[in-house]
């Protein structure tokens, strides 16, 4: 009796929904969301093994344009959210998606959790530095001096370093990418999602309509002159001194994933709910 034939692999698009993305033209999340669709293609998945966690704001729109299993969820709980179903189904491939606002402001303290816990979930951050859905109010990212209605004179403030954070936090895998080269961006999700624990990879991903000025980050955005190191002393001293445009696998740890332990056999609903009864 001959084998099964094995599944063929999906193209990018056989992972995009029929629902049109919403974002201003120009914006880098189009590049991102096809980045995306390109690296689970290349990974041979089915949609119905992926499932893809979302917070709020413009990149965390990328579940609706997926064909995967998706959940949309409140503002900077992304990641808890994706630590979970990932504890639950360690069978699925979770990513988690989200800006820089999401991430690193409300979501922060979950951003730093996500990192120590080190659940084997990938987390992409699309990183224009300002809060584009709400119409351009400064984020952690943003650039102290740039001027904005909400903070005419600029904010004064020291920007979030999230490489650095995440390093010290304890994420597995730390990359960065740019939107304007989604082949690549595609390439350091594939390298991500194999890689074992928390992977974390910042895409920058210019906001034309907010923030034009970053159209010159096609000009700035460079390959890291650096090869990836396993070292956390190393990769400490290359982040601290980044100016924020190194494109490229900048870490690569080898902490143990988390995995839970089962204790006992399952019980279904029922059994649960006699112990909550007064």
């Amino acid at each position: 009796m001959n084998a099964p034939a094995a599944a063929s692999a999906l193209s990018a698009q056989a992972f995009k929904s029929e629902v049109k993305p919403v974002w201003c033209p120009g914006c880098g999340d189009f590049s991102v969301l096809s980045a995306i669709t390109k690296a689970l293609s290349m990974l041979e998945l089915r949609p119905e093994n992926v499932a893809i966690v979302s917070g709020i704001g413009c990149s965390s729109r990328i579940p609706a344009y997926t064909s995967c299993y998706g959940f949309h969820g409140v503002h900077g709980r992304a990641l808890p959210v994706a630590t979970g179903l990932k504890v639950a189904r360690p069978d699925l491939t979770v990513l988690a998606t989200g800006g820089d606002g999401d991430g690193y402001s409300i979501g922060g303290n979950h951003f730093l959790h996500a990192c120590r816990r080190n659940a084997d979930i990938t987390y992409v951050v699309m990183d224009n530095h300002v809060y584009g859905m709400t119409k351009g109010q400064p984020s952690p990212t943003t650039e102290p001096a740039w001027p904005s209605k909400l903070s005419p004179q600029g904010t004064g403030l020291r920007e979030f370093h999230p490489l650095v954070i995440a390093l010290a936090a304890g994420a597995n895998f730390i990359a960065r990418g740019f939107s304007g080269d989604p082949n690549g961006v595609a390439r350091l999700i594939v390298q991500a999602i194999r890689h074992p624990g928390f992977s974390f990879v910042e895409v920058l991903s210019p906001c034309v309509t907010f923030r034009p000025d970053q159209r010159s980050w096609k000009e700035m955005a460079r390959p890291a002159a650096v090869e990836a190191t396993d070292d956390p002393a190393r990769a400490a001293r290359r982040l601290m001194t980044d100016d924020g445009f190194n494109i490229g696998v900048l870490y690569t740890g080898k902490r143990k994933p988390y995995a839970p332990t089962a204790t006992g056999a399952a019980q279904q609903p029922s059994a649960l709910e006699k112990g909550f009864e007064l």
